[in-house]
């Protein structure tokens, strides 16, 4: 029984690394899009990245200073539900 409960806490944590990582590649992504540096609606890149590592986007909202926030819920999920992530990026202060 508690080896089944690290298997199924130590996979939790793999997937909230591979959510949370999916976040962050689709709204730097979605970032220079968005300033201009790369083409392409910044929520359509972020949501592209996000798809090619098997997340999808539960929201993406622009921000101030050309800032971006992605959501993101990996495709896969486990016996404790699925795992999301949060990022948000933009250009320097």
């Amino acid at each position: 029984m508690a080896a089944v409960l690290v298997m199924l806490l130590a996979q939790s944590a793999v997937q909230a690394s591979r959510a949370a990582s999916a976040a962050d590649l689709a709204a730097l992504a979605g970032a220079d899009a968005l300033r201009g540096i790369s083409a392409g609606e910044p929520c359509t890149v972020a949501n592209d990245v996000a798809s090619r590592h098997a997340a999808r986007v539960l929201s993406c909202v622009k921000g101030p200073g050309l800032t971006l926030e992605v959501r993101t819920e990996l495709h896969e999920r486990s016996m404790l539900g699925a795992a999301t992530g949060r990022a948000r990026a933009g250009p320097p202060p």
